[in-house]
């Protein structure tokens, strides 16, 4: 048996035995290693477990996961949702289009899906169900609407796989998932207008609609917060590294003195939690520089691209079949960890096919985003429920209703790539 196969083999088995994605990836490229190449190169293991996260791109990464978090406790949720309530008024899902508005405008600001939900999920799960809302509908919504703050820029998932193809342009990935993402999120107001017209949901309980003035001035703070971002992502004042830490001061700026919802209490809390989550992913990222050393060294990734091009030399048949087979990761693993498996492998295929890589980055944000709703491993899903107090197979129903629509708008970029492209192109970013 060839040592590719052992490498995989070792993968599975850490996985079906329950062992943690990261460790699995780590002891699945050593075994590779030991069978295919010598026990000496262990020694190895050290060096290129420190290069996997020694990369001035991922300082980024525990910065948004700081920034969601910061946000997520600093008022930021209630402001945002009393300006689009403001707006839209009381009518037939206008709750509904408060809630995928608002996941939108946090996506913009944190990078961080189970952030932006759990934030929406307090505010907005007790409006709808007073206005007769289901509690399992108004959580798979929100869980839906947070997931597309992988594709709003800052996104840290973006961040990810722009370290994975060295010299691709984070700027263009960050403009190319603007679009998608706001289509993904317009996509679930579809189903929703008709579920809320067929079963009346609002029509007894209208929300009352706050001053729009009022609402305004208090929204001001935390709608600049995405305008200073990108602005400065833009005007090329900063990198997008140091976005990061422009948006970690910002957000606790105005969390402290502007909406004063922050105390050096939970200061302390989001810090610690933030550190938490920090170590999994990089933990995760570091250990995936082992399996990804070991199948590239040994031509595992290769090998299995020239499997999937034996299947099929149609582009658009092997590009359906790496949506798909990324669809039914995405409902086991969490996204980071989709980006380390997968990408090394499908780099072959965006070479055979020249697939535009920044519009190749924006589908697999996409199907990942799906995942992110999509049991039985849904985080954002895992989060909302939670808030609402139901159980998770509850939203199973509703959840298949929304993976059908945003698969739709994930098709619609996929025919029709200036969807993606054209942003970038615009601000005259490279996308090649």
């Amino acid at each position: 048996m060839s040592p590719d196969i052992w490498m995989l083999i070792g993968f599975g088995l850490c996985l079906l035995i329950g062992m943690p994605v990261a460790f699995a990836l780590g002891l699945g490229g050593a075994f590779g290693i030991v069978m295919g190449l010598s026990p000496e190169m262990l020694a190895t293991l050290g060096t290129n477990t420190y290069n996997s996260v020694a990369k001035y791109p991922l300082i980024a990464i525990p910065l948004f996961i700081l920034t969601g978090l910061i946000f997520e406790r600093a008022g930021v949720a209630v402001s945002l949702v009393n300006f689009a309530q403001s707006i839209i008024g009381p009518r037939n899902g206008g709750l509904a289009l408060v809630a995928v508005l608002v996941c939108i405008i946090m996506g913009g600001m944190s990078g961080s899906g189970p952030a932006d939900a759990a934030a929406v999920a307090m505010v907005m799960l007790p409006s709808m169900t007073k206005a007769g809302y289901p509690k399992a509908f108004s959580a798979t919504l929100i869980a839906a609407s947070a997931s597309t703050a992988i594709l709003i820029p800052p996104s840290i998932a973006l961040i990810l796989y722009s370290v994975m193809l060295p010299g691709l342009d984070l700027r263009a990935l960050f403009a190319a998932g603007l679009f998608p993402g706001i289509l993904a999120g317009c996509s679930l107001l579809v189903p929703s207008y008709f579920l809320v017209k067929r079963y009346g949901w609002e029509s007894k309980h209208k929300m009352e609609r706050p001053p729009f003035k009022q609402s305004f001035i208090k929204a001001i703070p935390a709608l600049f917060a995405p305008v200073i971002i990108l602005g400065g992502l833009r005007s090329g004042l900063f990198t997008p590294t140091e976005a990061a830490v422009v948006a970690v001061t910002y957000g606790l700026l105005i969390g402290a003195f502007i909406y004063r919802q922050l105390t050096w209490a939970d200061m302390w809390d989001i810090f610690n939690e933030a550190v938490k989550i920090s170590g999994v992913v990089l933990l995760i990222i570091s250990l995936a520089g082992i399996f990804a050393w070991a199948g590239t060294t040994l031509g595992t990734f290769t090998t299995l691209a020239s499997f999937l091009l034996s299947i099929s030399d149609n582009s658009w048949v092997l590009l359906l079949l790496v949506m798909l087979l990324v669809l039914i990761a995405g409902m086991f693993l969490d996204a980071i960890s989709i980006y380390l498996i997968l990408t090394p492998v499908l780099i072959p295929l965006i070479n055979h096919f020249e697939w535009n890589p920044v519009w190749f980055g924006i589908l697999l944000a996409m199907n990942i985003a799906i995942g992110q709703f999509t049991p039985p491993v849904a985080v954002n899903l895992l989060v909302t429920t939670k808030v609402a107090n139901i159980r998770l197979e509850h939203t199973f129903g509703w959840a298949i209703l929304f993976v059908v629509t945003m698969f739709s708008a994930l098709l619609l970029v996929m025919v029709f790539p200036g969807i993606a492209l054209w942003l970038p192109e615009y601000l005259g970013y490279a996308i090649d």
